[in-house]
């Protein structure tokens, strides 16, 4: 069992902030608090509880189980299907594999039950699972439905064949039109939970290109591109550059203006050469309709703000 205790620095349900400070689910917190496993200030505490700031929060993460993930009828957006591949449009809130204690409503209990065969290279708990984005991201990855295809899928991550682009809306107006950003990057070292770009000769390079696509008052649409596959990268980016993306619970600014489940982060362009037949392949994803709500409210008080 692993004990987990943090603090609230606002006011906040419990689910919510243990779900983003453990890297649970929130259904996951929910059932651990009907087990009697989550308390506030020392005393059991439903999911639903609310927290303010100062408040202690724990909860107890059971060790994980080393069992093979399971098939779940679970609704998913499969963009493209052959017989080597598939590519996903996940939405925010959906982990992508088991692990932490949640062992349920993953991207991989879904295609287990899609499709009919999935690789194995990476292991029985994530099947088919080439690259990944992050829980609250949304947006486009590729599943390998064979070995052959896993293992080509591989090579082109690492040597950058293959290209992942991003949206955000971030926070602050960006003056730069494009600009690239190379930095070092590794686990926070006060906080385990998130990740920090770090001094020369520390961490593993990540590097990421970033071109603005609209300007408003106070926000920046922006496309990210990535050169490295670090992880929670683009966020961490976002923030070293002094404009967090909008939404973001790790890294992100305290006081949220508008009231969402995550960041604002689309993955929504996917480039690849196909393993078998080396056709270049470009799959894209809408915008979420969350994420194009916020975007309609920015462009109306701008035309406002300029009437």
């Amino acid at each position: 069992m692993q004990r987990v205790k943090l603090t609230a620095e606002e006011a906040q349900r419990a689910d919510v902030f243990l779900s983003a400070g453990a890297g649970l689910t929130r259904s996951m917190v929910k059932k651990l608090a009907d087990r009697g496993m989550v308390w506030v200030n020392g005393v059991n505490a439903k999911a639903g509880a609310q927290l303010k700031a100062g408040d202690v929060a724990e909860i107890l993460i059971p060790d994980p189980v080393p069992v093979a993930a399971r098939a779940e009828d679970i609704p998913i957006d499969i963009v493209y299907e052959d017989d080597e591949i598939a590519v996903v449009n996940k939405p925010q809130g959906m982990t992508v594999h088991a692990g932490a204690g949640n062992y349920e409503g993953t991207l991989v209990n879904a295609l287990l039950y899609r499709l009919k065969n999935l690789s194995g290279v990476g292991g029985e708990l994530r099947p088919g699972i080439v690259h990944r984005i992050d829980k609250d991201t949304s947006g486009l990855l590729v599943v390998a439905k064979t070995d052959r295809a896993h293992l080509s899928l591989q090579a082109q991550i690492a040597q950058k064949t293959a290209k992942r682009e991003y949206l955000a809306l971030l926070e602050g107006v960006l003056r730069a039109d494009e600009g690239q950003i190379v930095t070092q990057m590794g686990r926070d070292k006060h906080d385990r939970l998130k990740q920090a770009v770090l001094p020369a000769g520390e961490g593993r390079r990540a590097e990421t290109e970033y071109f603005v696509v609209e300007r408003f008052p106070a926000n920046t649409l922006a496309r990210f591109s990535l050169k490295t596959g670090r992880t929670h990268q683009i966020r961490v980016h976002a923030r070293y550059l002094g404009h967090p993306v909008v939404g973001d619970p790790l890294y992100g600014y305290k006081n949220q203006r508008f009231h969402l489940e995550g960041q604002l982060l689309h993955a929504y362009r996917l480039t690849l050469t196909h393993p078998v037949t080396g056709e270049v392949m470009t799959f894209e994803a809408p915008m979420p309709e969350y994420f194009a709500r916020i975007l309609t409210i920015l462009r109306n008080e701008a035309a406002r703000k300029g009437e």
